[in-house]
């Protein structure tokens, strides 16, 4: 059988294209996976189709299977969910999420899929990368019973986190976002909201997202003394100012960054098989429905990324369909 599949790429910093690709024969130990849907990652995705990664970060910012190399041309994607059409019987004719691009099928390791929980929707499960990153986020931040808490910035990772933390015991939790649009997504979350000006501070705890210097000024201002802000941006080639004079010394303040790449230090005894798993676990909660905020087939990527580069299309996660069973396979 003579395999091919059709993968998005970016041909040059906001261009993108469609291609066809041959795959290759699956191994003893590979799959064959038919994407269902895969998950644009607003903020790190459409940096990199801006062509946004500084050179410093060309390796640290390599996704599992990304093929090319930064500024392009570059197959960039991590949020895929699909059906195993080939592999071990345990996978055969299960729902996988794999860290792979934009792809219509394609043959990775078995190790690298994870089986979707039957109580999470294969359309939801896209987000399992972006609640892995607000999981580890979380185990960095350590939030405790009681704390009072503000998500700074209401896009794809802070809604997340604002999600994860609305079941904390006893815990204030308030998603600050200068769009008032974000109030009914926070409401639908069981959070908070308020704009940056009416947040309320006194905050023991801040996780900032907005990857804005304005929205990371703002999450100094909202701590107590010696607070936290757990800084869960990615600026890219930015470069950004602080008002780290006035008090942030005599109020002791700490700013943490977090990064999904590696695990937690606090959680260094789990695996990222096992962060994943429970992110997917996570997901059977269907308020996280409302981070999915658009959708189109795969056909239209090539319009939808700049469109969504731009801001075009408002997005928090945009959901690739692929519509056609047979497609991308011929004998």
């Amino acid at each position: 059988m003579n395999r091919a599949a059709r993968a998005f790429w970016l041909d040059s910093p906001g261009r993108g294209e469609i291609r066809e690709v041959d795959l290759p024969e699956p191994g003893p130990d590979e799959v064959v996976v038919r994407a269902l849907y895969s998950g644009v990652s607003r903020g790190t995705e459409t940096l990199v189709f801006r062509g946004g990664v500084p050179e410093s970060q060309h390796t640290a910012m390599r996704a599992p299977f990304q093929e090319g190399d930064f500024p392009g041309p570059v197959k960039y994607g991590y949020l895929s969910v699909g059906v195993v059409e080939e592999g071990p019987e345990s996978l055969t004719g299960r729902t996988v999420f794999c860290l792979y691009p934009h792809q219509t099928r394609y043959v990775v390791p078995a190790a690298a899929v994870t089986p979707v929980p039957e109580s999470v929707p294969a359309g939801r499960a896209v987000l399992a990368g972006t609640v892995e990153t607000a999981v580890n986020a979380l185990w960095d931040a350590a939030p405790l019973v009681g704390d009072r808490i503000a998500v700074v910035g209401g896009g794809m990772v802070g809604c997340s986190v604002a999600a994860l933390l609305a079941r904390f015991p006893g815990v204030r939790v308030q998603l600050v976002d200068a769009d008032p649009a974000r109030a009914t997504t926070a409401e639908a979350l069981g959070v908070g909201f308020a704009l940056p000006a009416d947040a309320d501070g006194d905050c023991d705890l801040v996780v900032h997202a907005s990857a804005s210097e304005q929205g990371l000024a703002r999450a100094l201002e909202l701590l107590r003394p010696e607070g936290t802000v757990v800084e869960l941006s990615w600026y890219g080639d930015r470069k950004v100012g602080l008002p780290l004079g006035e008090a942030f010394h005599s109020r002791r303040l700490t700013i943490r960054g977090s990064q999904v790449g590696t695990v937690s230090p606090a959680r260094a005894h789990r695996g990222y098989g096992d962060r994943l798993a429970l992110a997917l676990d996570l997901l059977a909660d269907p308020a996280l429905d409302t981070l999915v905020t658009g959708e189109s087939p795969f056909e239209e990527l090539p319009a939808v990324m700049p469109r969504l580069a731009s801001g075009d299309i408002p997005a928090l996660c945009h959901r690739v369909r692929y519509d056609a069973p047979g497609a991308g396979t011929h004998a």
